[in-house]
């Protein structure tokens, strides 16, 4: 579906006025921010993302969604990682979910990378995002996100829908042995994979398109161990790469080696969780990754 499509089914009417009014909306920004817009990137989604000029001539991309929390979250976690690892947040609209961005250039991803570059990269950024949250947004934490998977037998009368009962529950128990056992929380990421790290001339890669989430910084792998899909499982020996990231994150960030192989085995049947909740066909690829990982 393309940007006007999506907006429309997930909002309806609320929607359409959303965005017959986005128009004045943009203008608006304009003005206050005194920008010159360009021509929107291609393929929006869920939100209308601009490259802009500022009044000086540096660009910068301008970022506005349908007003919700996902997106305030986002906003206040970009103004916590204040630019360390991320692209700096300029200008912001927290209640009408708008911002302005630092424009990462030249901003290749990693998802098409060499794995062992691409792992590499993600674990220089990673680390320089993790520092304690002591502000008063109410971000949530990982064990909320954990509660996916009561949700989900919720869905399906009490079972797993389409994924085995048995890695349902062993994922359900080791994630929030996890949680427990966590002695450390800072703010993550949240979603840190291969497409939302991207080359910039700051520094070799910044990150882009926080979640927020509360948690200890090893859970930060798993979003990454999974990804990409479908690329990774399409590769040459795909146990083989796993775990060669996996000896690579205990190597470069210290974490121990089974309590990364746990938060990824975990996660990735979270991910399928999520997948089944979103009605999205993905949930057998990301089941593969998670038996990789259970068999690593």
């Amino acid at each position: 579906m393309n940007f006007v499509d999506v907006i429309l089914a997930y909002y309806g009417n609320a929607g359409r006025q959303w965005l017959d009014a986005l128009p004045a909306q943009l203008a608006g920004y304009a003005q206050r921010w005194d920008l010159t817009l360009l021509t929107p990137f291609e393929n929006l989604s869920y939100n209308y993302v601009a490259p802009v000029r500022r009044a000086d001539g540096t660009p910068a991309v301008l970022k506005v969604g349908f007003p919700n929390d996902e997106l305030r979250t986002e906003i206040a976690a970009v103004q916590h990682f204040n630019g360390q690892g991320m692209a700096r947040l300029l200008e912001a609209d927290r209640e009408n979910c708008a911002m302005l961005l630092e424009r990462v250039v030249p901003g290749e991803t990693l998802w098409n990378a060499d794995d062992e570059f691409a792992t590499e990269q993600l674990l220089e950024v990673m680390p320089k995002l993790w520092k304690p949250y002591h502000g008063d947004y109410p971000f949530k934490t990982v064990a909320e996100w954990g509660l996916g998977f009561a949700h989900m037998r919720d869905r399906h009368n009490g079972q797993t829908g389409p994924i085995d009962e048995n890695l349902f529950k062993k994922a359900e128990a080791l994630f929030f042995e996890l949680v427990d056992s966590s002695t450390e929380t800072v703010l993550l990421h949240g979603d840190l994979h291969h497409d939302n790290v991207l080359s910039a001339q700051r520094e070799a890669y910044l990150a882009i398109d926080p979640k927020g989430i509360l948690g200890e910084p090893c859970y930060e792998v798993g979003a990454f161990l999974r990804n990409p899909l479908p690329e990774f499982l399409l590769r040459e020996n795909p146990r083989k790469l796993m775990q060669n990231r996996v000896d690579m994150i205990v190597e470069r960030l210290g974490f121990e080696r089974q309590r990364v192989i746990s938060w990824g085995f975990s996660q990735a049947v979270l991910s399928a969780v999520w997948c089944d909740e979103g009605g999205v066909d993905c949930g057998e690829e990301v089941m593969v990754v998670a038996e990789i990982l259970e068999n690593l």
